[in-house]
């Protein structure tokens, strides 16, 4: 399946805690971490969720 890099670039300082919940799900715990994600719905609906602390990296 195909996968997706991501990268957080804003911090989570501040963001609600749902928000800060989901970025742990997606592994991202510290600012400028990438991993690397499958192209699945329910990880595009927390980058969603998201999507304004991480970045899509190729």
């Amino acid at each position: 399946m195909a996968t997706i890099k991501v990268k957080q670039v804003k911090s989570r300082i501040g963001a609600p805690v749902d928000q800060k919940r989901t970025l742990d799900a997606m592994g991202l715990t510290k600012l400028n971490r990438v991993v690397e994600l499958e192209d699945t719905p329910s990880n595009l609906g927390m980058i969603a969720k998201v999507h304004h602390l991480v970045k899509v990296v190729d």
